[in-house]
């Protein structure tokens, strides 16, 4: 008898059989690579689309409102991988908090699916109940929503037949305005995916033998409703955990997820170039979560906590949802979606190469990054300093980019480059011109690099609270040039209502007694803090007050926009012999302990005046 006949029958019988026919039928799969529509309840107004990859993995996707936020049209519902339930039915798997909740006064979603041949013919699926088509290479469901302003978002899910992935593209063009940002969250049963990601790996495990973003023992809330901490008396007493802290930088990243218990199974997310993100190749942000009930794995296609630049539109982010054996998942293989019909896709052929012979003036104690950005996309490449700062970027859309080189995080070269289709533009060696280290310093702190890694704390700053009990005091005693380091004696961040008026101590001869120009470099700032110096008994004007952003410092990154502040000190201010500058964070914002305004240091150092 045809399954179908039998799942109609059934159902009529009531829910009990429906439920013993799901049981019997979950191992092995329905059927060789398929797409199949199915009646929730029996009822045409209730559809899902059932798609068996043909390689142990079974997913549904849902076509209708089941009345709650968590449980919307265009959800992935289901997730059967070998039998094993990894989908979180009672929540869902979404797109944001729901394909309905993306745009203002819109709830209105479209979800249509289709059987895929090797040359690109569509078959759309069945109207029938337990209907099936098969026969394909490809299935592609598509999750459309248009927003009141005429903006339009499109949702793909995509299986290749006897791979135990599900390929997703996400493309706008407008951004879903409820949330202000786009992610894929997927929620799985902690039972069944109980572990992070491996060291190495954004999330990955530390080396205390936890994964930042644990949540499971956490009773006690840290900040907003996101930081959690371990009361006294617990074996992680005084520690923090946060989704934030599974953060990384792009660059450093192409997969995040997680392992079952036995490490026999692992479900990860793959990303792609991320030319629709924004924020270049060292933006940070949340990847996933571990709570008692749920391994939450969050694809962020953009996000606004720590943005540095606008939002891209028009593009396909895509990024693949893969099953392994425990191991690390290998890169997929997309060039298929060329026969897919994607909004936003652009083939191969339709892309172009930027090569540089290289770079002068580097230095070789630093890696160096050559980014690519413009409204439309982003890219970028590492530069070999062995084969004298040769880089190269393929796969860009055609446009003119701006071209910034990075020594580690600090822009210190900027010009543009143009891209063609089908073609490679070829660059000569490129001189860094804008490097603060090119600049002899009668003393500095820290280095020139866009980071605050070598200050006290830096090492930590992104996988913990500053409260957390592994942070060293934020209240360091005061600075002396010459005896005190930058690791042990100087803060990497520093809040107004934390540990403000920070003192240096340094001495000139009476030669060096001359007007002299404070340089104090940051990376990120948070409402509206600023530098304002004291030198003995002259003290500087406020600068401008930089734009106000989100939460940053507290949330596991110090990636911002890097900011040169000077400050022209005159010979009078200045004496032969012991010197103190105090550095006070000043802002008009209000603002308590860790949220008040704040700012991450890059270096801050002493010159001679221009």
């Amino acid at each position: 008898m045809r399954i179908d006949i039998l799942r109609r029958r059934l159902r009529r019988l009531g829910a009990a059989a429906f439920v013993l026919l799901s049981m019997a039928t979950a191992t092995p799969a329905l059927a060789a690579f398929s797409l199949t529509t199915l009646y929730d309840g029996g009822s045409s107004s209730k559809l899902q689309y059932q798609v068996d990859t043909g390689g142990g993995l079974v997913f549904k996707v849902m076509a209708y409102d089941n009345g709650v936020s968590t449980q919307s049209k265009g959800d992935l519902s289901s997730l059967l991988y070998n039998g094993v339930q990894y989908a979180d039915a009672s929540r869902g798997s979404q797109l944001n908090s729901g394909f309905d909740y993306l745009y203002s006064n819109v709830s209105a979603v479209d979800v249509q699916a289709q059987m895929i041949s090797s040359t690109g013919a569509a078959t759309p699926a069945s109207t029938a109940d337990g209907g099936v088509v098969s026969g394909g290479a490809y299935v592609k469901i598509t999750v459309t929503v248009y927003s009141a302003n005429g903006g339009v978002l499109k949702h793909y899910y995509m299986a290749k037949s006897g791979e135990p992935r599900i390929y997703m593209g996400s493309y706008f063009t407008e951004e879903p305005d409820t949330l202000n940002l786009v992610r894929f969250i997927v929620r799985v049963p902690v039972a069944v995916l109980s572990k992070g990601g491996p060291a190495g790996t954004p999330g990955g495990l530390a080396s205390n033998g936890s994964w930042p973003q644990d949540l499971r023992g956490t009773d006690t809330t840290v900040e907003a409703s996101d930081v959690f901490g371990f009361s006294s008396g617990t074996a992680s007493s005084g520690q923090t955990r946060s989704k934030h802290y599974s953060n990384m930088r792009l660059k450093d990243w192409q997969y995040f997820g997680g392992v079952n218990s036995a490490g026999s199974v692992g479900l990860w997310f793959y990303r792609d170039n991320n030319e629709g993100n924004s924020g270049g190749p060292f933006y940070r942000s949340l990847l996933n979560q571990i709570t008692s009930t749920s391994n939450e794995l969050t694809y962020i296609v953009n996000y606004g906590e720590g943005q540095t630049e606008a939002f891209r539109l028009g593009v396909l982010n895509s990024y693949t949802l893969m099953f392994t054996n425990g191991g690390a998942p290998a890169a997929p293989d997309t060039s298929w979606f060329s026969l897919m019909a994607l909004d936003g896709y652009v083939a191969a052929s339709g892309r172009g190469t930027v090569a540089g012979v290289g770079l002068s003036g580097t230095d070789s104690a630093y890696t160096y990054t050559v980014g690519f950005s413009n409204a439309t996309a982003q890219y970028w490449a590492s530069a070999n300093l062995a084969n004298g700062g040769f880089f190269k970027s393929t796969g860009m859309r055609p446009g003119t980019y701006t071209l910034t080189v990075y020594k580690n995080e600090l822009a210190v070269y900027t010009g543009s480059v143009t891209v063609t289709a089908g073609g490679t533009t070829a660059l000569n060696t490129l001189a860094i011109n804008a490097d603060p280290s090119g600049t002899s310093a009668l003393w500095r702190i820290g280095n020139w690099d866009g980071s605050p890694a070598e200050f006290l704390n830096g090492s930590r700053l992104t996988t913990m609270h500053p409260t957390d009990v592994r942070m060293s005091s934020w209240l360091p005693s005061t600075f002396v040039v010459g005896s005190s380091s930058a690791a042990s004696g100087f803060p990497a961040y520093q809040w107004k209502d934390v540990n403000n008026a920070r003192v240096i101590q340094f001495t000139l001869t009476s030669a060096q007694v001359r007007n002299l120009t404070l340089r104090l470099g940051t990376t990120a700032d948070f409402n509206g803090a600023r530098p304002q110096i004291t030198v003995n008994s002259w003290t500087s004007a406020i600068p401008t007050a930089p734009p106000k952003g989100s939460r940053n410092l507290t949330v596991g990154t110090y990636r911002g926009v890097n900011r040169l502040y000077s400050f022209d000190i005159p010979s009078t201010a200045l004496v032969a012999g012991t010197n103190t500058l105090t550095i006070n964070v000043v802002s008009g914002t209000s603002g308590t302990a860790y949220l008040s305004p704040g700012l991450s240091y890059d270096a801050v150092d002493l010159i001679v005046t221009p």
